[in-house]
C-alpha cells in the first residue's frame, strides 16, 4: 500500500491529467471520433483506457506545479486538439461546400436533413457526401492514422508544451483557401452541366413557348445532375482520400 501511495503522487496525477486532456481532444474535435452518435460515456471510457495504455510513453512536462501552470498546460492541450481537429474538419467542409453547390443547382436547397457528423442541418447532398466520406475514412484506416499521430505526439511534443507557431497559421490559411477551390472543383461537373441544361431549356422556351419548364425542365435537370454525380462520385471520394491523407500528414507541424 505504501508503494502504491508513492506511485500515485502529485507528479503522476498531473501527468495523467494532461495525457487525459490531450486524448480528449481526439474524441472531441477529430472527425469520426467526435460523431454525435457515439454516447459521451463511451467516449469518456475510451479516452480513460487509452490514457492508461499510453501512460508509460508520457513524460512529465517542465512546468511550475501550481494552479496557473497546470491551467495553462491544460489550455495548451485543449488548443492542440482543437487545431488538429480543424486540420481534418476542413477536408469534410470541402465536401459539404460541394454538396451545397450541387443541391442549389438541383433545387434541393430546402431538402435539409440532420448531418450525423456535425449534428447540424445541411442539404441532403452534403449529408450523402459526408456519410460516404466517413465510410471511405474507415476503409483506408484513417481513424487508426489519427490515433497514431496522437501517440507520436507524445514522443515529440511534451505534455503542456504546445504553442501555435506561424507555420500552423500559414497552413490553415492555405487550407481554407483550398477548401473553397476544391469545393468548386468537385461540384463543377454537376453545376456546369446544369447550367448547360438551363441554356438548352431557355432556347427551347424561345422556340417553343408552350414548353412548360416547371413540369418538364426541372425533372430532366435533376435526372441529369444525378447521372453526372454518380459518374464522378468515385473521383470525388478519391480526391477526399488524398486530401485527408495529406491533412493527417500535416499534423506533424503541430508537434515541431
Amino acid at each position: 500500500m505504501q508503494s502504491l501511495i508513492e506511485f500515485i503522487g502529485q507528479n503522476q496525477v498531473i501527468l495523467f491529467l494532461l495525457l487525459f486532456t490531450r486524448l480528449s481532444g481526439l474524441f472531441a474535435f477529430f472527425p469520426f471520433f467526435s460523431h454525435t452518435a457515439i454516447p459521451m460515456s463511451i467516449k469518456t471510457a475510451m479516452v480513460f483506457f487509452m490514457a492508461i495504455f499510453l501512460f508509460p510513453l508520457a513524460t512529465l512536462p517542465d512546468i511550475e506545479f501550481n494552479v496557473a501552470g497546470i491551467f495553462l498546460a491544460l489550455v495548451s492541450e485543449i488548443l492542440l486538439g482543437l487545431i488538429a481537429g480543424l486540420f481534418l474538419t476542413i477536408v469534410f467542409t470541402m465536401l459539404q461546400m460541394a454538396g451545397m453547390s450541387i443541391s442549389f443547382v438541383m433545387g434541393f436547397t430546402m431538402a435539409s436533413v440532420m448531418d450525423p457528423q456535425s449534428g447540424t442541418s445541411s442539404p441532403i447532398i452534403s449529408t450523402i457526401f459526408t456519410i460516404l466520406a466517413l465510410v471511405v475514412l474507415l476503409a483506408f484506416n484513417g481513424h487508426h492514422l489519427m490515433i497514431l499521430s496522437i501517440v507520436e505526439s507524445l514522443e515529440i511534443l511534451p505534455l503542456g508544451g504546445f504553442y501555435p507557431s506561424h507555420n500552423i497559421w500559414d497552413y490553415l490559411l492555405g487550407a481554407v483557401s483550398n477548401m473553397f477551390i476544391f469545393g468548386f472543383i468537385l461540384s463543377f461537373p454537376v453545376v456546369g452541366l446544369s447550367l448547360l441544361a438551363d441554356i438548352v431549356f431557355g432556347m427551347l422556351m424561345k422556340t417553343m413557348p408552350s414548353f412548360n419548364l416547371l413540369v418538364v425542365g426541372f425533372p430532366i435537370k435533376i435526372m441529369v445532375a444525378f447521372v453526372v454525380m454518380l459518374a464522378v462520385l468515385s473521383s470525388i471520394m478519391l480526391i477526399f482520400k488524398r486530401e485527408m491523407l495529406e491533412a493527417i500528414s500535416k499534423l506533424s507541424i503541430l508537434f515541431i
